[in-house]
């Protein structure tokens, strides 16, 4: 069902608030519950569609899981429990999700297939599937390796030891995940590191994980069919999805508010050190951790921003900030040029080409190439267009932040799919001052 949303100019943004659980988290302590042996507890999970799928991908597989008011209760089934699932698993709109239980269900001796919406099967799946193969699973897929597909796991799996062409956190779990069921060492290295929200969750349970710099790599080594006990997790919230609470703090005057329960790890903080170089008034307050995540509360007030350069090493660490960030970009002063986006062209959209068609429809001078962005940023914004999201939910929240310092609305041709990430986005925004309707 499509979803229109208008987005209009805001008085000064105020308040306290929590984002919804991290996502990448939210998948990895579903899966890695489910290979515990007994009843693991989740709190903070992110209750999105994209979340849910994964969680009924692993209930077709034999995974008892029961939400109570507080969390969400995971009765693992251990390494190697699963059962073949009677259906297919369909996994919505979420690329992580499809590909992290490919890599689960690559070394169980039974075939699985994954299918999803429109958007997901017309996504790469090849740089998953090719490491996969390895173990001795084999897939039957659409041209050029797309949904929907088989994959038909492998009976006597065996370890691998694989270097990632292209920086992929997904790729990278699907490959340990895939090692929980296969005997011996496996490791995976690569040379630009990438989110290890799946290294520190691993070693949280209990597996048997060693991570160790190698030159200028990072050696990651599983040692497969371990036994752990169940764990209790606390998801904390979603750096991605406070980005666009940060940012639009940072752009309309008057602003300052408190995002509580932050994730900080050091692999998913790109974005904010990038808006600290262009100016600013960014904190990380009450810095902690937990299950050996760091966690703090950002604070965050209006700044007059200045374009930067933002360098290609640091995109695996923001890949998914570049849309929210591009917004940012706009109301500096000068140009920000930002290097190294060619996956942006293999996201839930063609990320890189939607955010420059709806900058400069929105009357903003932008630049794209093929792996870079330079945005030109104004004092005033015109507006007044309607933007073409591709259902793409990162496109949609961050034209619905541009909006609110526009001379003019910003529609959003469909907001639906934000409930993919981001529940309650509209009514949270709107809750500490922002105008979306």
């Amino acid at each position: 069902m499509i979803k229109p949303l208008i987005s209009r100019r805001a008085g000064k943004l105020s308040g306290e608030i929590t984002v919804p659980g991290d996502k990448s988290i939210s998948h990895r302590a579903l899966i890695l519950a489910s290979q515990a042996v007994g009843q693991s507890e989740i709190t903070g999970l992110l209750e999105s569609e994209d979340v849910i799928h994964t969680a009924k991908a692993l209930e077709l597989m034999g995974v008892e899981i029961h939400k109570t008011k507080d969390a969400w209760r995971i009765d693992g089934v251990g390494t190697g429990g699963l059962s073949e699932p009677d259906d297919i698993l369909y996994m919505g709109n979420s690329g992580t999700g499809t590909r992290l239980m490919m890599g689960l269900c690559a070394t169980h001796g039974f075939t699985s297939f994954f299918s999803g919406d429109k958007s997901l099967i017309k996504r790469p799946m090849l740089r998953a599937i090719t490491p996969l193969k390895k173990f001795g699973a084999e897939f039957i897929t659409r041209e050029k390796g797309l949904l929907p597909l088989a994959v038909i796991g492998a009976k006597n799996p065996m370890p691998i030891s694989y270097e990632l062409p292209v920086a992929s956190a997904q790729v990278k779990s699907a490959i340990l995940l895939a090692a929980l069921n296969t005997p011996g060492k496996t490791t995976v290295i690569e040379k630009t590191p990438t989110r290890d929200h799946s290294e520190l969750m691993m070693k949280y349970f209990g597996f048997d994980i060693e991570v160790k710099k190698n030159g200028g790599a990072r050696e990651i080594t599983l040692t497969g069919q371990a036994e752990i006990g169940p764990k209790k997790v606390v998801v904390p919230g979603d750096p991605s999805s406070a980005a666009f609470l940060v940012v639009a703090a940072l752009i309309v005057p008057g602003s300052e508010i408190i995002i509580k329960n932050v994730c900080i790890n050091p692999e998913r903080i790109g974005l904010y050190t990038s808006l600290q170089e262009m100016g600013a008034k960014l904190e990380f307050l009450n810095t902690r951790e937990n299950a050996g995540e760091k966690i703090a509360d950002i604070a965050a007030r209006y700044s007059e921003l200045t374009g930067t350069e933002i360098p290609a090493a640091r995109a695996p660490s923001m890949i998914d900030e570049y849309p929210i960030l591009s917004i940012a970009a706009a109301r500096a002063n000068g140009k920000t040029i930002m290097l190294g986006l060619e996956e942006l062209r293999v996201k839930e959209s063609d990320r890189l080409t939607a955010i420059a068609e709806g900058l400069k429809v929105s009357g903003m001078e932008v630049m794209a190439s093929e792996n870079s962005l330079t945005v030109t940023g104004a004092k005033n914004i015109p507006g007044g267009k309607t933007i073409e999201t591709h259902m793409d939910h990162r496109i949609a929240m961050s034209f619905a932040v541009l909006g609110m310092v526009s001379e003019k609305p910003v529609t959003i041709n469909d907001g639906a799919m934000i409930d993919t990430s981001f529940p309650g986005f509209v009514e949270l925004v709107n809750g500490v001052g922002g105008n979306i309707e």
